[in-house]
């Protein structure tokens, strides 16, 4: 009988020290997706264009920080302001070349720019670093630590920490800064914000440059857990779905949503049979969308016909 119970707490606890390691994993990915889908969803609130071309400035600062880190041996710390600062003016170059230039127009016209934009970063990018897949590591890879008899992998703890640190800055931003609220007012009424002496247009490249900023730590932080490869925009899908479940157009909804979206696919993965991961995050989705259509903390709109 003593036999059975310790093989049994031996199991328990196995299984206990797996489940916490999954949620960890599961949280420390999901920061990622909200980290891309807070970027979108400032761009979205702002000039009403949903950015296609967001997971592919983070494909260009994850290879960016690769050829800075392995080529030019700067430390990491060093590279995470040179290339977030590097995309954001990117991002705000294109706002202000390309994207003001369709402002009236259908949100279709914003879209397909935004496509289009998405496959010249890329193609960019791969003629620039090359095709190959590459990897870099951080102060924190293979670096672990032990909490509640768990070992979970610094660079997890790392990401969790910048990217509720990311959040809650932003919330200061835009509640306890002038230029904050002056955004804000902007993506509430741009005619009314105008008329009161913002200058709008330049407020809208800003907040691309802001969001551009957010998918480079994104992307040099998602990057040392995969691979430095240009199939990492495919993160915007995981993205969209976490801003679909959090509710679309809330900062708060897409952290949650991202969140969400991280822990699901890493459950599924242990506890569901092959395959499970890449699709239930997406039936989640669905089932959100048929019960709560405006997402956790959306606000109710439009009508049923």
């Amino acid at each position: 009988m003593g036999r059975q119970l310790r093989a049994w707490r031996a199991r328990m606890n196995t299984a206990w020290e797996v489940f916490a390691q999954v949620t960890v994993n599961g949280i420390a990915v999901g920061a990622i997706y909200a980290l891309v889908a807070m970027g979108i969803v400032l761009i979205h609130k702002a000039t009403e264009v949903l950015n296609f071309a967001h997971g592919d400035l983070l494909v260009l600062s994850a290879f960016s920080a690769w050829a800075l880190i392995t080529h030019v041996g700067l430390p990491f710390w060093a590279v995470v302001p040179l290339v977030g600062a590097g995309i954001g003016v990117i991002a705000y170059g294109l706002d202000a070349v390309i994207v003001r230039r369709i402002a009236g127009q259908p949100q279709f016209a914003g879209v397909m720019l935004t496509i289009a934009m998405a496959f010249m970063i890329r193609g960019a990018v791969s003629m620039g670093f090359g095709p190959e897949s590459q990897s870099y590591d951080t102060p924190w890879t293979g670096q672990t630590s032990e909490l509640g008899g768990v070992a979970i992998g610094n660079l997890s703890l790392v990401i969790m920490g910048v990217s509720l640190g990311i959040a809650a800055a932003l919330w200061l931003f835009f509640r306890h800064t002038r230029l904050g609220v002056a955004m804000q007012a902007a993506s509430q009424n741009q005619l009314a914000a105008h008329l009161n002496g913002v200058r709008v247009k330049r407020l809208n490249s800003l907040v691309w440059a802001l969001a551009g900023v957010t998918a480079a730590i994104a992307g040099m932080f998602l990057a040392p857990l995969s691979l430095v490869d240009t199939s990492l925009w495919l993160i915007t899908l995981k993205a969209l779905a976490a801003i679909v479940l959090g509710g679309f157009g809330s900062l708060p909804g897409a952290l949650i949503g991202g969140i969400l979206i991280g822990l699901i696919e890493q459950y599924a993965g242990v506890y569901l049979p092959d395959g499970s991961r890449d699709i239930a995050p997406y039936l989640v989705l669905i089932v959100v969308l048929i019960l709560r259509p405006r997402g956790i903390l959306g606000d109710a709109h439009g009508r049923r016909v």
